[in-house]
């Protein structure tokens, strides 16, 4: 994923209708989580769920699990591995059908009622859980078959179920003593509300935001298609005869990128940069803290030095160090490149005439200008040929030349709101793979950024295939009057990214369930290798057209764009790894709770010398990634993957751009057993050696 808020007091009209409350024919109906579900693919009747179902379906799910696991524990014969770790692998399926819906729309379609829901069973959730790992007598069955595992001949996919299900339970507190673990389930408990606090304030403050101009002047160098959106924008929200921006992305970037007023484009950077960090009921500082402390204090009761240890132990990565050490290798070139970005953009501004020195609101507005003298490339001119649906349909034609599958689209397939496009994926042979949905426009009812997630995942159910539900989520520029989604390159690279995740998922031939949890620095590899297509010339004369004129993207254009690619990755790399070292400096502290928040992340930016013209990605307070989300200690993750994607991309340069054989290892070895085997075995097996930063430098112009 490349990513990470006023809420709506409406119903979204698909999934949540009758918000009102039930009718009385509704106290009588079946709950659809309790049903087969008989829709194309056993996909999720959206068209029938209701909010009123969530709470209902989370209770008997969390009753049905604590079933299964009393009947592994108290079963009569000896633990073996049938019935001990296949079986707790079987559990909790109907949790699984609830979360998989309820999960989905808590970040990509959320309400009040929606919110509520969640703050309500995420200690319930976490309860749960650690009633599980915490659980003497199912530990004592796992650790007997853990002691057996030399003996049992059990195949590379087994024996990694059975050792990280040993693992997770042994992390999850299972060792500890009694009042250890009452310490842990309070931890537990209070961090899961945390995040979803965090997370809920911070959609508060990116909606609550409105930069409302009245003025034509003050809209002076936006391009037409900016400002009709912005008065589109304007009239949804009651403000007739104004144009409104925001700080969702469609919004924000463009009006930084091409606004002449200086002073509001300070101003909107401004708020963007303070989301959370406002003194009012939507701060995050005080949470952030919290669950620092809080994660700090759960690895010291498990004997790790700090909250880094104890995530890093399931990475590629292992330790603090292995980070660090990456992120240092990558600073120094990016930050003196980033320093000559900046005395360029600094004689543009003195050349205007202009006495003021370069601001973090002045960046994206002078690269622009540069990019365009120096390249002759115009972003808005770009846009014109990646029309969103030409776009999905060259995202799709790559993924068919590498693999032979197809994406059909279906109608009769229920979604959970109506942007939503659904597809049915086939393999080379015909066979059913999965269904891929595409939810690609903003809305106050969605996160900010881009993700990938699976409804329903892949594992063999008593020797039967089940096959994924998978979603791409995006906030993609929308349709403005009467022209069509026209994207940014940065916008197309991101579909192309979350596609690579998408065909992860749908790619997974693995027995359990258990086995599509994957090393958070090595997950993006599937991803970030789909972006290297983007701008090959073969891909783009397929769907980057013209969107009135059908006109295939000239080469010389093509020439620019590539050419442009390694421009500003100084700035692009320098804003990624500040936000990566504040992120491993929050999560090596052993006692986050005496820090203040404010002077930590300065004194953080300042150990790395962060130019003061760039603002690190994100900032503490609005930090999703680590703090509401699973990347925490691990935002390092995208571009310890980058190394990664470079390095086998180079196989796809030596042998052809969608060489089969290529194509098919990668699909073999990676993105089909991804989770199910250690992931340096996978890469060994794929590319036959260690990987290289010297493709990544060089892709990046920093070699």
């Amino acid at each position: 994923m490349k990513h990470l808020f006023l809420t709506l007091t409406i119903c979204p009209a698909v999934v949540l209708a009758g918000c009102a409350g039930p009718s009385p024919a509704a106290v009588h109906e079946t709950n659809p989580f309790f049903e087969e579900w008989t829709t194309p693919f056993g996909s999720p009747p959206f068209d029938r769920i209701a909010e009123r179902h969530f709470l209902p379906a989370f209770e008997r799910a969390f009753a049905e699990n604590r079933d299964e696991v009393a009947a592994i524990v108290h079963g009569q014969d000896p633990p073996t591995f049938a019935n001990t770790i296949e079986a707790l692998d079987r559990s909790g399926l109907l949790l699984a059908k609830v979360s998989g819906v309820f999960d989905t729309l808590t970040g990509s379609d959320t309400n009040d009622r929606i919110q509520e829901i969640a703050r309500e069973i995420a200690p319930k959730r976490s309860q749960l859980r650690d009633d599980i790992l915490m659980n003497a007598d199912l530990f004592r069955r796992i650790e007997a078959v853990y002691e057996q595992r030399g003996d049992l001949r059990l195949d590379a996919e087994q024996q990694r179920l059975l050792e990280e299900t040993h693992r997770d339970f042994v992390r999850g507190g299972a060792t500890l003593a009694q009042d250890q673990k009452e310490r842990m389930r309070e931890i537990n408990s209070r961090l899961a509300s945390l995040a979803l606090r965090f997370g809920d304030n911070l959609l508060a403050e990116t909606n609550a935001y409105r930069l409302v101009i009245d003025s034509r002047e003050d809209l002076a160098g936006l391009p037409p298609n900016v400002v009709t959106a912005a008065a589109e924008a304007a009239a949804e929200a009651g403000e007739q005869g104004t144009w409104l921006f925001t700080l969702h992305s469609p919004s924000i970037w463009p009006f930084l990128t091409y606004a002449d007023n200086r002073e509001l484009r300070r101003q909107i950077l401004t708020a963007y940069t303070s989301r959370g960090d406002n003194g009012n009921d939507h701060d995050n500082t005080e949470v952030l803290t919290e669950i620092a402390a809080l994660r700090a204090e759960r690895a010291r009761l498990l004997g790790y030095r700090t909250h880094a240890d104890f995530v890093l132990e399931e990475r590629m990565a292992k330790t603090p160090t292995e980070v660090y050490d990456l992120l240092d290798e990558l600073w120094k070139p990016s930050l003196e490149r980033a320093h000559e970005e900046a005395r360029t953009l600094q004689d543009w501004i003195d050349e205007d005439g202009h006495d003021f020195k370069l601001e973090p609101w002045d960046w994206r507005y002078y690269t622009e200008k540069v990019r365009r003298a120096r390249y002759d490339v115009d972003e808005q001119e770009v846009r014109t040929y990646f029309e969103l649906v030409n776009v999905i349909d060259g995202a799709f034609y790559v993924a068919n030349r590498l693999y032979g599958i197809t994406f059909t689209e279906r109608k009769d397939i229920p979604t959970y709101h109506p942007d939503m496009r659904t597809y049915e994926v086939t393999d080379v042979d015909g066979g059913h793979l999965g269904v891929f949905m595409v939810d690609y426009h903003p809305r106050p009812s969605k996160g900010g950024g881009a993700w990938s997630g699976e409804i329903r995942g892949q594992w063999v159910d008593r020797g039967r295939d089940i096959r994924p539900v998978v979603f791409n989520v995006g906030n993609f520029s929308r349709p403005v009057g009467d022209t069509p989604a026209l994207l940014s390159l940065e916008e197309v690279e991101t579909l192309f990214h979350e596609l690579g995740h998408g065909l992860h998922s749908l790619f997974a031939r693995c027995q359990y369930r258990k086995s599509d949890r994957v090393a958070r620095d090595f997950v993006e590899l599937p991803s970030q290798i789909m972006e290297n297509w983007v701008l090959e010339p073969e891909v783009l004369n397929v769907y980057a057209r013209h969107y009135r004129t059908g006109e295939v993207i000239p080469d010389e254009l093509i020439a620019k764009l590539r050419a442009a690619k390694k421009f500003n990755q100084g700035f692009t790399m320098v804003e990624y790894l500040a936000a990566s070292y504040l992120d491993m400096d929050w999560h090596t502290l052993e006692h986050p709770v005496e820090v203040e928040p404010h002077e930590f992340e300065q004194r953080s930016l300042k150990a790395i010398h962060l130019m003061p013209e760039i603002v690190t990605r994100y900032r503490s307070p609005y930090f999703a990634h680590v703090f509401s989300a699973s990347y925490s200690a691990g935002y390092y993750s995208y571009i310890w993957s980058e190394v990664l994607d470079a390095d086998a991309f180079q196989s796809f340069k030596e042998n052809g751009l969608f060489d089969h054989a290529t194509a098919a290892s990668f699909r073999t070895n990676i993105l089909a057993r991804v989770g199910s085997e250690d992931p340096e075995v996978l890469w060994e097996r794929f590319r036959g050696g260690e990987p290289s930063v010297g493709p990544l430098l060089e892709r990046r112009g920093l070699k």
